[in-house]
């Protein structure tokens, strides 16, 4: 039985201890406002004052001559009561039925267990007490003396949940792995060979690339015990609890071996040593040390692997990614158009999905998007379904899902005067036009003056083609169509407004990365300016070191001026040329209030070559 339900018992018995009890105390109470001892019952018998007695047990109920009053007495139940009152000098005529009603009432079975458990029950009421404190005693000392135990949460390997079939988007990394899951399966085939598996694999990747469903699969994989926490829970606010609960960590791993230890967000203990505010040795490097030290002690036939998972891999001690601790480091990168099409594949797998869904077509329109990323878009895709009272999930509904899932869910309840909606439908248009006429910018998928988030309205563009590198040409385009918005503003309305302030933001940033990272600015050279300065503790960047001089931040910020500047001409001048477009887009807009691919291009074809007459324009 559970400690829950023992407890549960051990409180009702508690309570009809004291129910009894009182039950007991009340009717002894009342019982014994009137009682009157045995002797002065033989007294009154002799001289005549007594009515009838009734006999109950030990009990008696004396009534009176003349009198409507009841007292009571208490006899010795060992003998009758006749005896006794004999004894007391009571002669036998003085007891006959003329003078004397005495009736023996049979004892009720209720009121003898009542009078039994009168006397039973405050000596179980007493026990109880004494068994609760103790309960509660030893459960104390129990959570006192487990701050030290690990928290970890064992999974056996022998049902798993998650396989490789089940992680997509990550090929290579599954064949990093693949080699774990073979070395714990048979350790004698590495072992033949001298060679010895990586005693420890670091999973490395941005937020929701399945760092941990990874770690899963390796457990079912290999089918042996996994044991997993999180970096967190191994510090407590009690010195030397940190490093106690990696000894018992370890400790519980080899007596399972082999096994698997996920230690998830390994940053939370692994920090650079000697970080701390003061460079003070505080918990958290006490608790590292112990792993350290735990992960470097390993034999070769423990058959123990440790698998740990971060997104900042640049602020852990040196020591732990040393070989024999971390040797291998696997890195889950942001997944490719092909990769996204797999995990598509996973993710709607047991979803009843229309035939007419193209996933490769969704996967090319969620540039940038992790596997967390793709769950909720299909996620999101099947809300939107069951919100519509459809049977199946059909394209459209993946599309709004993505659209959800980059600004948020649309606001048409927004109200929007006709003069801002207006404007807001030629900013659009204006960022539309001039990505559909640049020959290196992303392709337009679509554009709305439909309300989500914070924007007024959106121009969804993707790249046909994923890109790992971006030219100079490329990153111009892109800035020229974020400041098309702004540009349609001035040359239709002759006046500017706060919309395009996100724009303006992103332009700059391009902009000074392009000077000061990337090495784009004819007047700086190809050179870096500026060394970013972080606090390992605090894992985030605070500063930027300055290693150059007054003059040169004057150059800086007037190649950046520049760059912005000319951007923004080009972008005017491209919608000067395509004023007409301009203008009918604007008012589809208006009417529609949301364009597709098809329906902008039916009014804007993409130029020839895509700059087949502006060829002054687009030579960036």
């Amino acid at each position: 039985m559970k400690s829950g339900n023992q407890s549960f018992i051990i409180y009702i018995m508690l309570f009809i201890a004291i129910i009894a009890m009182v039950f007991f105390t009340v009717n002894q109470q009342a019982a014994g406002v009137d009682e009157i001892p045995i002797n002065q019952v033989a007294t009154d018998l002799k001289a005549g004052k007594i009515d009838s007695i009734i006999e109950d047990d030990s009990f008696l109920e004396i009534t009176y001559k003349n009198s409507d009053e009841i007292k009571t007495s208490t006899k010795d139940p060992s003998s009758p009561l006749i005896e006794q009152l004999v004894e007391l000098g009571v002669q036998p005529e003085d007891l006959s039925a003329d003078k004397v009603s005495i009736d023996i009432k049979l004892p009720s079975p209720v009121l003898g267990i009542v009078s039994i458990a009168s006397y039973i029950l405050p000596f179980l009421l007493f026990i109880g007490m004494l068994f609760f404190i103790f309960r509660q005693a030893q459960g104390s000392n129990n959570a006192a003396m487990s701050f030290g135990k690990s928290k970890a949460r064992m999974f056996s390997g022998d049902h798993p949940t998650v396989t490789f079939e089940d992680v997509a988007g990550v090929d290579e990394a599954k064949e990093e792995l693949q080699e774990v899951v073979e070395f714990l399966r048979e350790p004698q085939k590495f072992i033949a060979l001298g060679a010895r598996i990586p005693k420890g694999v670091l999973l490395v990747g941005a937020p929701g690339t399945g760092k941990t469903l990874m770690a899963k699969a390796v457990s079912g994989e290999a089918g042996v015990p996994f044991f997993s926490i999180s970096g967190s829970e191994f510090v407590e606010m009690f010195v030397g609890v940190g490093a106690s609960r990696v000894r018992d960590l370890f400790e519980q791993a080899k007596r399972h071996s082999p096994a698997i230890v996920f230690v998830d967000e390994i940053d939370a203990v692994g920090r650079h040593r000697g970080a701390g505010l003061g460079g003070s040795h505080d918990e958290r490097e006490q608790t590292l040390n112990q792993l350290l030290v735990e992960m470097d002690g390993f034999d070769t036939d423990t058959n123990v692997i440790i698998i740990a998972a971060t997104n900042r891999p640049d602020i852990l001690d040196p020591a732990l990614l040393r070989p024999g601790r971390f040797d291998r480091r696997v890195v889950l990168d942001r997944p490719d158009i092909k990769g996204r099409e797999q995990i598509l594949n996973v993710h709607v797998k047991g979803k009843p999905v229309s035939p007419d869904v193209d996933l490769y077509d969704i996967a090319r329109s969620t540039p940038g998007f992790v596997g967390a990323d793709i769950e909720n878009l299909v996620n999101e895709a099947a809300i939107l379904a069951a919100r519509r009272d459809k049977k199946i999930i059909e394209h459209s509904e993946f599309m709004e899902a993505i659209e959800r899932v980059i600004a948020g869910p649309e606001r048409k309840s927004r109200l929007i005067n006709e003069d801002e909606k207006k404007i807001i439908a030629y900013h659009e248009a204006g960022h539309a036009v001039v990505l559909n006429a640049l020959p290196e910018a992303d392709t337009v998928q679509k554009v709305s003056i439909i309300s989500r988030g914070d924007a007024g309205g959106y121009t969804m563009a993707f790249p046909e083609q994923d890109r790992v590198l971006k030219s100079r040409r490329q990153i111009m385009s892109d800035m020229i169509g974020l400041l098309g918005g702004r540009a349609a503003e001035e040359v239709v309305f002759n006046d500017i407004t706060s919309g395009a302030s996100n724009d303006l933001e992103r332009v700059t940033k391009l902009a000074r990365t392009m000077v000061m990272r990337l090495g784009m600015s004819e007047e700086l050279g190809q050179m870096v300016y500026g060394k970013k300065e972080e606090l390992v503790f605090l894992g985030r960047e605070i500063s930027e070191q300055r290693d150059y001089s007054e003059h040169i931040a004057e150059k800086i910020d007037t190649a950046i001026q520049n760059i912005v500047q000319d951007a923004y001409k080009r972008s005017k001048d491209i919608l000067i040329q395509y004023r007409e477009e301009l203008d009918k887009i604007a008012k589809k807009l208006l009417e529609v209030e949301t364009l597709d691919a098809d329906a902008l291009y039916e009014i804007f074809p993409t130029p020839v070559e895509k700059n087949g007459g502006i060829p002054e324009i687009v030579n960036l």
